[in-house]
């Protein structure tokens, strides 16, 4: 069995102690692939670092997360250009909007989003895109924009069945993270995850964020990691009335073919 986290914050100040220990864990769940998140023109700086250093193991995207709009200015957009021409960056992201927070000005937030649509058009690279309390103006600009990207994926769905429908009627892939796995505020998930084609259906941890709530036993901290991917993907398996091999064996089938992924040459070069 073979897994892919589609989006792990492997960068992460939380990881700088033990980096190589939490890829070995990964590896013993059977995680053979990362996609490396970055959420900040630094964060994408060491995503790719990361990623020079497994190679054919992670791989990593470019890009400015919404909480970080106000600080995209035109020596960000051309340093994220530099980096988005490397093989090894795959996506361009993590970008979108974020209303639930508003750490930067919603304008400011509509315009990065923009020039990295913008970009990811004129690479024809996938885009890896984030999406809080913001749908209705998320898909409005996004609309603008698909007929001209190539693959898009809605990272750590959250939402209602309406907006999972909107998101497929813009062909978009989906991703789910231990959110699924929270009885306060993902059990929803479970009610229409089967409604995901398993062709548009990708899995990711988030880490270090979102520890799934129902691990058992508990882990002694809150940092999550992607040995938890295995137990993400159970859960939808049960929600989606398959088996953990069945969704295992597509959504690393839709991950390669989103990201353009290779197999691995060995599990674990």
């Amino acid at each position: 069995m073979q897994l892919i986290d589609i989006g792990a914050n492997l960068g992460h100040g939380a990881f700088d102690d033990d980096r190589e220990q939490v890829v070995a864990r990964a590896r013993d769940h059977h995680v053979v692939q990362f996609v490396v998140t970055g959420a900040t023109l630094e964060g994408s700086r060491k995503a790719l670092e990361l990623a020079h250093a497994h190679p054919g193991v992670m791989f990593a995207t470019a890009g400015v997360h919404p909480h970080h709009a106000a600080d995209y200015d035109d020596a960000t957009h051309a340093a994220l250009g530099e980096l988005l021409a490397d093989d090894a960056v795959v996506a361009v992201g993590e970008c979108g909007l974020d209303f639930f927070r508003d750490f930067s000005p919603r304008d400011d937030q509509e315009a990065a989003f923009r020039r990295q649509l913008e970009r990811a058009c004129e690479l024809g690279s996938p885009v890896f895109l984030h999406q809080r309390d913001a749908h209705e103006r998320f898909i409005e600009i996004l609309g603008e924009y698909r007929e001209r990207l190539p693959r898009a994926v809605v990272h750590c769905f959250t939402g209602d069945r309406d907006e999972l429908r909107h998101y497929l009627d813009l062909d978009c892939h989906v991703g789910i993270t231990g959110w699924i796995c929270d009885e306060r505020r993902g059990h929803h998930l479970k009610e229409f995850a089967a409604d995901i084609p398993a062709d548009r259906l990708m899995i990711e941890t988030d880490a270090p964020y979102l520890l799934p709530r129902d691990l058992d036993p508990k882990p002694k901290t809150r940092r999550n990691e992607p040995m938890h991917l295995a137990h993400i993907a159970e859960t939808v398996a049960a929600a989606r009335g398959e088996t953990l091999e069945q969704l295992a064996a597509s959504t690393t089938a839709t991950a390669r073919a989103f990201f353009d992924l290779p197999a691995p040459e060995s599990e674990f070069p």
